[in-house]
């Protein structure tokens, strides 16, 4: 059973979240809150798998509250979002977020990016993770971090990395380099080990500010 706190400030979009998650077998809303103060203490209480968290928030923002919880090791985060508010979805994940998605996400996809998040994963839209990072990264040229970080990949490593940032998943990275899903699996492990990345998140974030990876290409 995947235990799940909601955070958002509109009783309604709990209620909504409640519905769509209640419905399914493996999910149980353990808690809810209306602002990111609470949801840090609830994360503390309730020792949640994952927190639903909504970003403009009374009291305190989700990416405060994001950022607390993370660092405590109370929960997983999973930020709800819409397109206008980038600004905050960058610095979340910077935060320690294990993904985001868009609010007018479809329930399925909500429901596939918890228990991929629940498992360890993170949950990176292709789509929405370029708008970010065309927008916040790499776009008026110097990268933001050290190039030299990379230096402990191997070449077949930085090219899975590449493929990590432009939001593809196992499958998608092993048929482009023709290689097993396995051994993806095992290099995007090596990556996130020997870069000390919390997950694949992490690993695109780095990509784009080292420079590997670029807005706009592929």
């Amino acid at each position: 059973m995947i235990r799940v706190v909601v955070v958002d400030d509109q009783e309604l979009m709990r209620v909504g979240f409640r519905m769509v998650l209640g419905a399914q077998a493996d999910l149980d809303v353990v808690g809810e809150a209306g602002d990111g103060a609470q949801a840090i203490k609830l994360a503390e209480e309730l020792r949640p798998d994952v927190v639903l968290m909504d970003v403009r928030m009374p009291v305190l923002d989700g990416v405060e509250a994001t950022k607390q919880i993370v660092a405590a090791g109370t929960a997983r985060v999973l930020v709800m979002t819409t397109f206008d508010l980038d600004e905050y979805v960058y610095a979340a994940l910077q935060g320690g977020a294990s993904g985001f998605l868009l609010k007018d996400t479809q329930p399925d996809h909500l429901v596939s990016a918890l228990r991929a998040v629940a498992s360890g994963d993170a949950v990176v839209s292709p789509s929405v993770t370029r708008r970010l990072l065309d927008r916040f990264v790499g776009t008026g040229g110097s990268p933001m971090r050290d190039t030299a970080e990379l230096d402990v990949l191997t070449d077949r490593e930085r090219e899975v990395l590449v493929l990590i940032a432009k939001g593809m998943s196992n499958l998608e990275i092993a048929e482009a380099l023709f290689l097993s899903e396995a051994t993806v699996k095992t290099h995007v492990g090596r990556i996130l080990a020997k870069l000390e990345l919390r997950d694949r998140v992490q690993a695109v974030v780095l990509a784009y500010e080292t420079g590997l990876a670029r807005p706009g290409l592929g």
